[in-house]
């Protein structure tokens, strides 16, 4: 979609090359004239494309922009999800500019967004590595907006000054224009809860439902799903198979949160296929995982780096809740095209 100023891009497993996704990234790279502000989760990537992007980045630093890197480092879930980052410390040294590496303990540096002349933002839920590239479903979005432009900036300096992800997220969600369309930003851990409710609200109010979302363990959005399950909404999606179970499991040993399990089965009854993924171990491997993050409820999106999770609502992570009824249909469409991919999640 490219609707004057926001350009929704889709992936799925096997469906890009990986150099044309580079092709994206070096295009919004070399376009920029002032500054770069990129914060990563995850950035690990083959020579072809690595080579590719450090000629990008340095090529801007040297024309004199501006540029800044944010990348998490370190891990302390019991279970991968999300599953832990990779950053290559050595490609992102590489670059030759600032760089700021932020502690993932005890919550996430989860974001995979890039802020430009502070005029333009690249976000989404793809991880900049080969296999997000290739093997994943991930959304992504571009949006030429100077006023949300400055909230992405207002976070990212929030994350540069203090290094700590708990002093996060504290930027207006107050509804702004980009282009003629209505657009909300959400930043968590400022605004985690409230997210969460607010995806449950416009859930609960909806007459049509589509996610694709690697886990659902948000209360508030499971029980807005268990309850249009029950009311027979239609409702469907798409979630990673080895992921969901791994939270299942981890719930049946917690009884503090076991609470959750009725919900989410309820919930999965709704036609929910799960992505039969490569379970994800530690060294080198395929993480070929169905990565989209994306709400659709009537005509209302929400897109960004958010699991529907109660650890995302505590994450550095940023949302876009997007009104605009053709780019639903659209991305109604895509949950609908992933989700015959797989068989149906499987408890």
């Amino acid at each position: 979609m490219n609707a004057d100023a926001i350009t929704v891009r889709t992936l799925t497993d096997g469906g890009q090359p990986a150099s044309d996704v580079l092709g994206w990234i070096t295009e919004f790279v070399a376009a920029a004239r002032s500054s770069l502000d990129f914060a990563h989760y995850d950035l690990h990537l083959d020579e072809g494309c690595a080579s590719g992007l450090r000629d990008a980045v340095r090529g801007a630093a040297a024309r004199g922009v501006a540029v800044r890197f944010l990348y998490n480092v370190d891990h302390r879930n019991p279970i991968p999800v999300p599953p832990p980052p990779e950053p290559d410390a050595q490609l992102i040294a590489s670059f030759d500019v600032p760089a700021r590496a932020i502690a993932g303990v005890p919550d996430l540096m989860h974001h995979k967004y890039v802020v430009r002349d502070s005029a333009v933002v690249w976000t989404g839920s793809m991880n900049w590595t080969y296999d997000s590239f290739t093997r994943q479903e991930n959304v992504l979005a571009t949006v030429e907006s100077p006023e949300l432009a400055a909230r992405f900036s207002e976070d990212f300096e929030e994350l540069w000054t203090t290094g700590v992800v708990e002093q996060s997220g504290f930027v207006s969600n107050r509804p702004l224009d980009a282009g003629g369309t209505e657009v909300r930003t959400w930043f968590t851990p400022g605004r985690g809860e409230e997210l969460s409710a607010r995806i449950a609200a416009t859930i609960a109010a909806a007459k049509r439902v589509r996610i694709c979302s690697p886990v659902i363990t948000a209360a508030p959005v499971l029980a807005a799903l268990a309850q249009g399950t029950s009311e027979g909404k239609d409702i469907a999606g798409c979630v990673d198979q080895p992921q969901v179970r791994g939270v299942i499991g981890q719930w049946r040993e917690n009884g503090n949160v076991a609470w959750k399990l009725p919900l989410l089965e309820r919930a999965l009854q709704s036609p929910f296929s799960g992505k039969r993924s490569t379970p994800w171990r530690p060294g080198p491997g395929l993480h070929d995982f169905m990565h989209a993050k994306t709400t659709i409820a009537d005509d209302v999106v929400f897109l960004g780096s958010f699991n529907l999770s109660r650890s995302g609502e505590r994450n550095a992570e940023n949302v876009l809740e997007i009104r605009d009824g053709a780019l639903a249909e659209r991305l109604a469409a895509y949950v609908d095209e992933v989700r015959a991919r797989y068989p149906r999640f499987a408890f």
